[in-house]
């Protein structure tokens, strides 16, 4: 159905905007700040984030605005509503207990994955990944194999919208690179990561599919570099992954 622009709510539209300009790198922001992530001039971002601090949805110091707790809600709103998070936490729970790692399960949102489930087992990273979470999807596990199952060309628009900032000095970085990569991950129906999100942290993903063989999100599990090479994780992980990636499959239908 097609939106018309006379239905559209500039307000709400900007609000949103300003919301999204937080983020981990960016949690604390002055409104001249904000304004220039979000491409609003001064006086809108202003009237923006002081309705945001009105509302509960941030706080404000005098200079500097911080979100607040209560944003959470329309993330859990979200996940709430999304079936695959509550079909996919047991067997994340059941697959991380029988082999003592953490699995998580992301969906897509353009140039980033979105954490929908997790179980933790041994910390890997420095941040506290959760539902909610985000990471780039150039250089993530999960990421790739969404980003294989897209036409080459969209998946290419995506990583050339904006640079790939590297995160480690392991992290690929070349657009060409990573459509190569791509190509890899496709043919082999898994991607694994070496140190390229974090140091010290690889990781092995698979796509998880609907009944219809569209790719709807991905499942990866998480081990410390130090604990297994490259090459030994799709010896002892891929099979029980893949369990998992059935087990979903026939679930949605």
């Amino acid at each position: 159905m097609a939106i018309l622009e006379r239905d559209i709510m500039g307000g709400l539209g900007k609000g949103l905007l300003v919301i999204e300009t937080f983020t981990a790198t960016r949690p604390r922001q002055s409104i001249s700040e904000v304004a220039e992530a979000s491409g609003l001039d001064r006086a809108t971002a202003r009237r923006c984030l002081l309705t945001l601090a009105h509302m509960g949805y941030a706080d404000y110091d005098g200079k500097y605005f911080t979100l607040t707790p209560r944003v959470l809600r329309l993330g859990t709103a979200c996940l709430a509503t999304m079936p695959l998070p509550q079909l996919v936490q047991p067997l994340l729970d059941k697959l991380s207990e029988e082999l003592g790692e953490s699995s998580s399960v992301s969906i897509l949102d353009g140039p980033e994955i979105v954490y929908v489930a997790r179980a933790a087992q041994r910390k890997v990273m420095s941040i506290a990944l959760m539902p909610g979470s985000r990471l780039p999807s150039f250089c993530t596990s999960m990421g790739r194999v969404m980003l294989a199952a897209l036409p080459e060309e969209e998946a290419r628009d995506i990583l050339e919208a904006a640079p790939l900032m590297p995160r480690t000095p392991f992290t690929m970085t070349d657009v060409d690179a990573v459509l190569a990569e791509l190509e890899r991950v496709r043919a082999s129906g898994f991607a694994t990561i070496d140190q390229e999100v974090e140091l010290g942290l690889r990781s092995i993903a698979v796509p998880l599919y609907n009944a219809r063989g569209t790719v709807v999100a991905a499942l990866n599990l998480g081990v410390a570099a130090g604990q297994l090479a490259l090459d030994e994780l799709a010896p002892k992980f891929l099979g029980p992954l893949r369990q998992v990636q059935a087990e979903v499959r026939a679930m949605l239908r």
